[in-house]
């Protein structure tokens, strides 16, 4: 049966593009699939940052595991090796999680800007992605994907940033982009 028309099948998104609203539409399908009754991981790569998502989705442990790997402060310096290291494990992880299959849902939040920076190389998360098995949803974000990441992706959204009141200086607030 074409995978296409198999309403069981699992997907390779890739939200991508300079625009806001990766992680948030990750999420969105993260909480509509727990809603539907799949167990969802999400998994942060280069944010080690206190953030507001993981506080509720860590109270809806039942359905969601929330891991982070990065380093506070990632964002505005160049990256480390420990902040590889980081990164690197964190796809070991994401990895099993996986390969077990006790999660319908698999999102992994900033992957691309990880591969983008060097921290991952893109054959291991395509290993991830050629490894996952039926019915896996993967969810890939983060802008600057790879384009052999693209390639292999069932959906891809580019967002694209037409205007954003960050270039105004408004910083990053809580509940809305952190």
């Amino acid at each position: 049966m074409d995978a296409y028309c198999d309403a069981n099948a699992g997907f390779v998104h890739v939200y991508t593009g300079d625009g806001k609203g990766k992680t948030t539409a990750a999420l969105g399908l993260a909480l509509r699939a727990a809603g539907a009754g799949w167990n969802v991981f999400v998994g942060q790569f280069a944010k080690g940052m206190r953030a507001s998502e993981c506080a509720i989705l860590r109270r809806l442990a039942d359905r969601f595991t929330v891991r982070q790997f990065g380093r506070n402060g990632f964002i505005g310096r160049a990256p480390e090796q420990a902040d590889s290291l980081c990164a690197r494990e964190g796809l070991a992880d994401c990895m099993e999680v996986v390969l077990a299959g006790r999660h319908r849902l698999v999102v992994l939040d900033e992957v691309n800007v990880a591969v983008a920076m060097g921290l991952i190389p893109v054959d291991d998360l395509l290993e991830l992605i050629a490894l996952r098995s039926n019915p896996v949803e993967l969810v890939l974000t983060g802008r600057c994907a790879h384009p052999r990441v693209v390639n292999c992706a069932d959906l891809v959204t580019d967002m694209r940033e037409v205007k954003h009141y960050y270039q105004h200086g408004v910083p990053a607030r809580a509940g809305i982009e952190r």
